[in-house]
């Protein structure tokens, strides 16, 4: 298969990349290299004769146009998004413009495409969404496949939007599409904005370790290498106009995630001090869901996956990398909002 992966040099797209490389498709990695996104993250892959990288924007239909005529491939992957909350909170205008004004645009590059060429059954528009589109959940309780959408940050939002055009060009104009909504995801070249990086980066720096409100939110947890797996399955065995939720079934508290973090580098990379005593509880983020779960029954039935590593076990490997892979993320340092609190616009 020849995929069209956007978004390729970013965290969860970089390792759809490898993995797929790795299968034996052939892979056009689509990025337009803003801020999150780092071609170190598929380097393993950049001599490979499976491989191409195109440097663009989805926003860019006539790049896009070339690009579907010179690659012709299979199916799309569309990965590329602005993705992290505490920056849609400061500036949404960049979250709308990219995850909605950038998928109508390939949605439409895809749509001419697919027409042009017999609009075969084989195409998939393969479109990687989130599951905070849902909202928020108390204590008890699941998403699924059929629960109401109701987005409570700017990004949330932009992505629900997104995933509501896909849907749409798929019954006005008969593109054929999936969509997939997955949970928190962790691992390795994980950008060092978002908390489980930020954890282990500030704890090795003898730097706070920032606990939003008192930690309880609850986050289901999805090693990015699973979720690439998962992604793969759900291109090459779903039926067309499905919808599938991808969990880690690994929930967790924040608060327990950042300890069980610091108790791995007390272990890996012994202090003079436990790494815990850096946790400090900091403002909370405004509107920040309470918790978020994912009900994977649908994927395990119909399609027969599900993860392979467990929480504890993926947050090894991870704190592992990120010990061994110093150049990756200092390298990453001086990107802009790196090393800042985000997100504590009031009134947004």
């Amino acid at each position: 298969m020849k995929i069209l992966v956007t978004g390729g040099a970013g965290f969860i797209g970089s390792a759809v990349v490898r993995l797929a490389v790795a299968r034996g498709h052939h892979v056009v990695n689509l990025d337009a290299l803003t801020y999150a996104a780092c071609l170190d993250n598929v380097a393993s892959v950049a001599d490979n004769p499976l491989y191409i990288f195109e440097h663009a924007d989805i926003r860019d239909a006539d790049a896009l146009a070339r690009i579907f005529a010179d690659h012709q491939p299979d199916a799309v992957m569309h990965l590329a998004a602005e993705s992290h909350v505490d920056r849609s909170i400061d500036g949404p205008g960049a979250f709308i413009d990219t995850n909605v004004n950038g998928t109508y645009t390939l949605l439409d590059a895809a749509r001419t495409y697919w027409q042009t060429n017999g609009k075969p059954d084989s195409f998939r528009f393969h479109h990687i969404s989130t599951d905070e589109v849902y909202g928020t959940l108390q204590d008890e309780g699941q998403f699924t496949e059929d629960s109401p959408y109701a987005p409570n940050s700017p990004y949330a939002a932009s992505k629900a939007s997104s995933d509501h055009l896909v849907r749409a060009w798929g019954e006005t104009y008969q593109l054929p599409f999936v969509i997939t909504n997955c949970s928190n995801n962790y691992g390795p070249f994980h950008f060092p904005e978002k908390l489980i990086p930020v954890v282990i980066l500030n704890a090795l720096a003898g730097k706070n370790i920032p606990v939003y409100g008192q930690g309880l939110n609850v986050r289901d947890w999805l090693y990015v290498e699973d979720h690439a797996d998962a992604l793969l399955t759900v291109l090459e065995k779903s039926q067309n106009g499905r919808t599938y939720n991808i969990g880690g079934e690994n929930e967790a508290r924040n608060i327990d995630l950042v300890e069980s973090i610091c108790a791995i580098l007390d272990r890996m990379r012994p202090a003079d001090r436990p790494y815990s005593s850096q946790i400090n509880y900091v403002q909370d983020r405004p509107g920040h869901d309470y918790r978020y779960a994912i009900d994977p029954t649908r994927l395990r039935e119909e399609l027969g996956w599900r993860p392979s590593v467990t929480l504890q076990q993926g947050l090894e490997k991870t704190v592992h990398w990120y010990l061994e892979n110093p150049d990756w993320w200092q390298a990453l340092q001086a990107r802009d909002g790196v090393g800042h609190r985000l997100g504590t616009t009031k009134g947004a």
